[in-house]
């Protein structure tokens, strides 16, 4: 057990932490192009948090939090979403109090307990965007472009961006009667988990996985057809929007989302490839949250993209992200006598900004000419006792073979050049 990791987790190895660290580029790039501004929340946060944020009827709460008790008996819960922490600390820090809209994004690992499969972990990282102060139709299409323009950098194709509106409090108090009223002739065929989402809060069966209960539910009435006028115009203006911007879409009048809190627009992305449940990201309207979680009312909309999802999809449809980035300069010496030499000039090309080691093992010259090559190093620098004595060092260019003294004085403009960088 101490050398098994536990269930529903991954470790990041090095070979794949360079496609991470790519990704999360892209992300930084991009969010600063559209004006957002990173925040990092802690791990874990109160759980009424949840609670009152995410909702006490969703399957996150009910099923899929970590939870726990510390010694001055709070209880606390991982986060297992990032718009309710980000929402806190909006609130905590009086950013609500700063020139509107606040415009904010979060990278990090999100927490809770379902069913490892492809691609799903019980701990998987989430990059969100949370935009706040503004009811504007404009700024919807904004977070779903950010979203677009962003799988589209990192060369995902085949998506498919499904949108739909879930209305405001009136709109979805009609739609719940409607709907409850369509499912109580057939209340007992739907699923156990269903029967009781039924009597709580029925717009949760649009989440469950069992096809007799999909079959049910979707042949019953939408939400669009519930709409206020107010709604259904801003639900016609975020399309507007999305057209102007070349943003292709669906409309997926069942799609509510796994989350208590949205209003208004919905949306989810859709990937070909990775297995049934095949959404890599999603999000939508909020204006009731920031009131909900104890501070003015203020409108927000944002989405949670699953980076490892997103790898999956990526891996699946074979787009490299790791390019063609190797280390340079490998440092070989031809004995023990000349080990020092080797670690100070190893240092030496560090500073000026070159990617280069040395041999800690006191290998051959071959086994270290060897390693170099296995680990492709553009360049090997031999120091040798009676070349360092005339200053110099022999440079073996592994691209080519070509091998020549340089004076090591000369060194770091010569690896330069040979590395493009004069």
């Amino acid at each position: 057990m101490l050398t098994t990791r536990p269930r529903g987790t991954n470790d990041i190895l090095p070979g794949d932490s360079d496609k991470w660290r790519r990704v999360e580029g892209i992300i930084h790039q991009i969010c600063a192009e559209y004006g957002y501004k990173e925040i990092r929340t802690p791990i874990f946060e109160h759980t009424e948090l949840f609670l009152r944020g995410v909702g006490e009827t969703t399957d996150i709460v009910e099923k899929e939090m970590y939870t726990f008790y510390d010694r001055s008996d709070r209880s606390l819960t991982l986060r297992p979403e990032g718009t309710a922490p980000t929402v806190r600390a909006f609130l905590e820090h009086n950013m609500h109090t700063q020139t509107l809209p606040v415009k904010l994004y979060y990278i990090g690992p999100m927490f809770r307990y379902g069913r490892p499969q492809a691609g799903r972990f019980r701990q998987f990282h989430q990059f969100g965007v949370e935009a706040f102060g503004t009811n504007d139709p404009a700024i919807d299409a904004e977070v779903i472009c950010l979203a677009m323009e962003f799988y589209a950098r990192l060369g995902l194709k085949n998506l498919t961006l499904q949108l739909n509106s879930v209305g405001c409090p009136k709109c979805r108090a009609e739609h719940r009667s409607l709907l409850h009223r369509f499912l109580e002739p057939r209340k007992q065929e739907l699923c156990s988990t269903c029967q009781g989402r039924f009597e709580r809060n029925p717009l949760r069966i649009f989440d469950c996985k069992s096809d007799i209960c999909q079959e049910i539910i979707g042949t019953g009435p939408t939400i669009l057809a519930s709409l206020c006028d107010d709604c259904k115009d801003h639900f016609a203006r975020v399309q507007k929007y999305l057209q102007l911007a070349g943003v292709s879409y669906v409309i997926a009048p069942h799609l509510v989302r796994g989350l208590d809190y949205y209003t208004n627009t919905a949306f989810e992305i859709i990937v070909e490839g990775i297995g049934a449940q095949s959404a890599i990201g999603g999000g939508g309207r909020y204006n009731g949250l920031v009131q909900e979680v104890g501070g003015p009312s203020l409108p927000g909309i944002g989405f949670g993209l699953g980076l490892e999802r997103i790898l999956l999809a990526l891996q699946e449809q074979g787009v490299n992200l790791e390019g063609d980035v190797f280390p340079e300069v490998f440092v070989a010496v031809s004995g023990p006598s000349m080990k020092e030499e080797a670690f100070k000039l190893v240092n030496q090309l560090r500073q000026h900004g070159f990617k280069t080691d040395m041999d800690y093992l006191d290998r051959s010259m071959k086994a270290q000419l060897k390693y170099a090559g296995k680990h492709r190093y553009r360049y090997v620098v031999i120091l040798g006792e009676e070349e360092f004595a005339r200053e110099q060092a022999a440079v073996k260019d592994m691209s080519g073979g070509e091998q020549q003294n340089i004076r090591i004085p000369e060194l770091v403009s010569f690896l330069a050049k040979g590395l493009g960088r004069d």
